[in-house]
């Protein structure tokens, strides 16, 4: 098995400071401050230096989380199989004081600017409408936010700055291929809760690096998963710190790069024997 790795310089991966992830985000309108003009930036991909300029198009209620506010993120594509529905409706069964007044980010990229994507504002359209009908309180506490992709390194640095600042990264999928954006969040150090499907269940171990669902569609099992998480902080810092060592010793490119060469000198070391064989066949007597 050669499992997907990450880049960990990337837009989406690479080490930004802390005024950067605030200045992106609040730049991004995703938390509220002022924004610090010049210190939103961020590295692209061919080395050159970027600057996070736009924002997200987000459906809330009132203005934007504070700084301080602790955020649950989940950041994938408008697609019933990521469960962003499950996700709300599981979120709002719990109220302020349960989750110690964190609020839930619900972020993908904006439906103008995916055109692979033909699902993806029918989702999104079928989440605002779940939304509008949750009390205001749940409404105050849940923001849906649409990322731009006109720049794709700017979505990406988006994404990270978003990722980095969360306090806990959910997964929700109904099915799922490896999840890369656990591995994502793992890099960051943040605990995560997630489906065990698919290749999520390679990346965490339940309780280790966070919190496996054993059925996705159970909203009272994902809404204790939160209560717990959040309720022990040094344990849910605990879980990101070893969500990170996991992904540092398995899951960088390097780890694809030498189990390649692996796959390669094995296959190699068979043709060759293969080969001996075929010219001495006295040998296999």
């Amino acid at each position: 098995m050669v499992p997907p790795t990450i880049d960990p310089f990337s837009a989406k991966n690479q080490a930004l400071d802390p005024v950067s992830v605030r200045a992106i985000l609040v730049q991004t309108r995703l938390i509220a401050g002022d924004a610090a003009l010049g210190q939103s930036m961020f590295v692209r991909e061919d080395g050159s230096p970027g600057r996070v300029d736009r924002f997200a198009d987000v459906v809330r209620e009132g203005g934007p989380p504070a700084e301080t506010t602790p955020l649950i993120v989940q950041v994938s594509r408008w697609d019933r199989l990521k469960d962003p529905a499950g996700v709300l409706a599981g979120f709002a069964r719990l109220d302020a004081s349960e989750v110690r007044g964190a609020h839930l980010v619900l972020a993908g990229p904006s439906t103008a600017g995916v055109v692979d994507d033909p699902e993806g504002a029918a989702v999104l359209a079928e989440l605002t409408k779940s939304w509008h009908a949750l009390p205001a309180d749940a409404r105050a506490r849940i923001h849906l936010a649409s990322l731009p992709t006109v720049d794709i390194d700017e979505n990406a640095a988006m994404v990270n700055a978003l990722q980095r600042h969360a306090t806990v990264i959910v997964q929700k999928s109904l099915h799922e291929g490896f999840g890369l954006t656990v591995t994502e969040a793992m890099w960051k150090a943040r605990p995560v809760i997630a489906s065990a499907v698919g290749g999520i269940q390679d990346q965490i171990i339940d309780g280790e690096q966070g919190v496996l669902l054993a059925d996705p569609t159970d909203l009272g099992a994902f809404a204790a998963a939160i209560t717990r998480v959040l309720g022990d902080p040094e344990e849910a810092r605990r879980m990101g710190m070893r969500g990170r060592a996991r992904v540092l010793d398995q899951y960088l490119g390097l780890d694809s790069l030498l189990r390649y060469g692996t796959l390669i000198e094995t296959l190699d070391g068979r043709h060759a024997a293969t080969s001996v064989e075929a010219e001495s066949p006295g040998l296999r007597a």
